[in-house]
C-alpha cells in the first residue's frame, strides 16, 4: 500500500516512529588532488607515512597516486561526520611536507597527461588488478578525466525506520526485501529530482584551459581575461560530458525499478563486448592495457549519479553483496567539491541531503520506464551546462505526462514539499536546523546568483581573478585552518596505529597470494 507524502508525514509525527528519524547513517568520501604551492600536480608517490592505500580505512587514493580519497566511518550525527573528515585531512596534511589539497572539483594546470601517475597498490594480485583497472580507464577515457574530484555521500535509514514504514503501510513482506524495494523507490525519485544537486551545489562552471588540450567539445566556451574557460550558466562541468560520463554506457538502460532488474542490467553491461575498447587490446607486449574489453571492466566503471550499495565481504563483488543481502545504503555521487569549505562539504549540505533523501523515500515513486529515465538524464545534462539560464525549461516526469517547467517553478514545488520533511526532522532531532538550511537553499531557486557556481564565475569573470590563485589561496587557508584544529573524533595515536596496521595488512595480502596474476584474473571473472 502506497500512501501520499502527507499521510507518511502525519504518521511519522507519532512519537513511536520519530526516533528512527534521528538515527540516519552517514559517511563521506572526499577526493582531493595533491598539488604543489605553485598550482601544479605533485609528482610524488603516495607517502608511506599515510599508510597503504590498499588497506587504510580512511586514507587512500582514487585513480592517480596524486588523487587522494578520504573516507569516514558511518556516523549518526551531521556534526560528527564533518568532524571525522576534518581529522582525517588534518593528519594527512601534517604528513604532506608542504603539499596542498586542491579545493575544487576540476583539476589544476596539467601540462602533460602522461605525467598523471596511476595509483599503485602494491604487488598483490588484488593490488595489481586495481592498477590495471586504472590503466584501462586511462586508455578508454584519457588521464585528465581521472583527476577530477568529487564528494560521495553515503546514506542509510536505520532498520527501525523501515519497521515503522511497514507498520504504517500494513506491509508484511520479508524485511530485507522490503528495505531493498523502498531504497529503489528512493532511487527512482532521486533520478527524477537529482538535477537539484548540481543546481544547488555545482561549483565547477570554469576550467583551466589545459584540461581541454586535445579534447574535442561542442560546448560553447567563453574565455576569461586571465584565459580560463567557462560557460555562462554552467553549474557543474564535472558532471557534464567533459567529466564522468561514458558514451559506451549511454545505451545500457540499467533499470532502477527493483533490485533484480538493476543487477541484471549491471551483469549484462559487464559482459557486453565493446568494439571500441576491443581496439585497445587487453594484454599488449606482455603488459595489461585493461582488465577486459567489455563496456564495463568492473562494476565500479558504471558512471551514475547514485548507486545502491551493500557492504561487501572479503572476495565479494559489489553486485554479489547486493544479491546476497539486499540494499544497505545509497551512494550519492553528484556532489562537486565545495571550494568554500575546508572539508569540501559542509554540515549544512549534509542536513539538506538528509531532507532531500527522506523526501525521495516518502514521495510516491511510480515505476520509471525507459523514456522517463531518459528525460531525467536530459534534465541533469541541461542543468550542469546551463542550470542558471533563466530561459531553461526542464521536463517534470513526476506526474502522468511530462510537463515543462522552469527551475524556479519546479524547484519551488519540490521545496514546498520538503518543508514538511524538514519540520518533521527538526521535531525528531529537537532543532530548527533542518528548516533553516532548507530556507537558505530555497533562496537559490529564485536567485541563481546565490549558487556557488555563480559565485565562482563572479570572481573569475566579473572580477577577472585567476581561478588558480583563488584555489591556491583557499588551499593554503584550509591547510592552516585544519592543522590548527584540535582532533575531535580521532587522535594522532589512532592514525599512527592505522598507518602501521595498513602496511602490515598489505604485506599479509601479498604473502597470501597462491596463484599468478593471469590465473587470478581468470578466476575473478569466471
Amino acid at each position: 500500500m502506497t500512501l501520499s507524502l502527507n499521510e507518511y508525514i502525519s504518521a511519522f509525527t507519532e512519537k513511536k516512529h520519530q526516533t528512527s528519524l534521528s538515527q540516519f547513517g552517514r559517511g563521506i568520501e572526499r577526493e582531493a588532488l595533491r598539488v604543489l604551492p605553485q598550482g601544479r600536480l605533485s609528482e610524488r608517490g603516495h607517502s608511506e607515512l599515510l599508510g597503504a592505500a590498499l588497506t587504510h580505512p580512511n586514507i587512500t587514493t582514487d585513480y592517480s597516486e596524486t588523487l587522494m580519497e578520504f573516507i569516514t566511518p558511518v556516523s549518526h550525527k551531521p556534526e560528527t561526520v564533518i568532524a571525522q573528515l576534518e581529522d582525517v585531512q588534518k593528519f594527512t596534511l601534517s604528513q604532506l611536507d608542504g603539499e596542498l589539497l586542491w579545493p575544487m572539483s576540476m583539476p589544476c594546470f596539467v601540462d602533460d597527461d602522461d605525467k598523471i601517475p596511476l595509483a599503485q597498490f602494491g604487488k598483490s594480485n588484488i593490488g595489481r588488478m586495481k592498477t590495471v583497472y586504472r590503466q584501462g580507464l586511462k586508455n578508454r577515457y584519457g588521464s585528465m578525466m581521472q583527476v577530477i574530484s568529487g564528494i560521495h555521500f553515503n546514506f542509510s535509514f536505520p532498520k527501525s525506520f523501515f519497521q515503522s514504514l511497514q507498520e504504517i503501510e500494513n506491509n508484511t513482506d520479508a524485511l530485507d526485501d522490503y528495505i531493498s524495494d523502498k531504497y529503489f523507490a528512493l532511487l527512482r525519485n532521486y533520478k527524477r529530482f537529482c538535477w537539484l544537486i548540481p543546481y544547488l551545489y555545482g561549483s565547477s562552471p570554469a576550467i583551466c584551459g589545459s584540461f581541454l588540450k586535445n579534447k574535442p567539445t561542442d560546448l560553447p566556451f567563453k574565455k576569461t581575461g586571465k584565459g580560463y574557460l567557462y560557460l555562462e550558466h554552467a553549474t557543474s562541468l564535472r558532471m557534464s560530458d567533459l567529466g564522468y560520463t561514458n558514451s559506451e554506457q549511454s545505451s545500457l538502460q540499467i533499470c532502477y525499478n527493483n533490485l533484480s532488474g538493476y543487477l541484471d542490467g549491471v551483469k549484462n553491461a559487464i559482459n557486453l563486448p565493446s568494439k571500441k575498447f576491443e581496439k585497445i587490446g587487453i594484454k599488449v607486449d606482455g603488459q595489461y592495457q585493461q582488465l577486459n574489453s567489455n563496456v564495463l571492466q568492473i562494476e565500479n566503471e558504471l558512471y551514475a549519479p547514485v548507486r545502491p550499495k551493500c557492504v561487501a565481504k572479503a572476495g565479494e563483488k559489489p553486485s554479489e553483496a547486493l544479491r546476497n543481502r539486499g540494499v544497505e545504503y545509497i551512494e550519492v555521487r553528484a556532489l562537486d567539491v565545495n571550494p568554500f569549505s575546508a572539508t569540501g562539504i559542509t554540515v549544512e549540505q549534509v542536513r539538506f541531503l538528509d531532507t532531500f533523501l527522506t523526501f525521495c523515500m516518502l514521495e510516491p515513486s511510480p515505476i520509471l520506464d525507459c523514456n522517463s529515465q531518459e528525460i531525467s538524464e536530459e534534465n541533469m545534462d541541461a542543468v550542469v551546462v546551463r542550470g542558471r539560464d533563466p530561459t531553461l525549461l526542464l521536463r517534470d516526469i513526476s506526474g502522468e505526462n511530462p510537463e515543462s517547467k522552469s527551475v524556479p517553478q519546479w524547484g519551488g514545488e519540490i521545496f514546498a514539499k520538503m518543508a514538511d520533511i524538514a519540520t518533521l526532522l527538526d521535531k525528531a532531532n529537537d532543532s530548527q536546523l533542518y528548516s533553516q538550511v532548507l530556507a537558505t537553499e530555497a533562496a537559490k531557486i529564485n536567485d541563481a546568483s546565490l549558487t556557488p557556481s555563480a559565485q565562482v564565475l563572479t570572481a573569475v569573470v566579473k572580477e577577472n581573478k585567476s581561478l588558480t590563485t583563488l584555489a591556491l589561496n583557499r588551499a593554503v587557508d584550509y591547510r592552516e585552518q585544519l592543522l590548527a584544529n584540535n582532533y575531535q573524533e580521532f587522535n594522532e595515536a589512532y592514525f599512527k596505529k592505522t598507518v602501521a596496521e595498513s602496511l602490515q595488512k598489505q604485506s599479509a595480502i601479498e604473502e597470501s597470494d597462491t596463484v599468478d596474476f593471469d590465473t587470478f584474473l581468470q578466476e575473478y571473472f569466471s
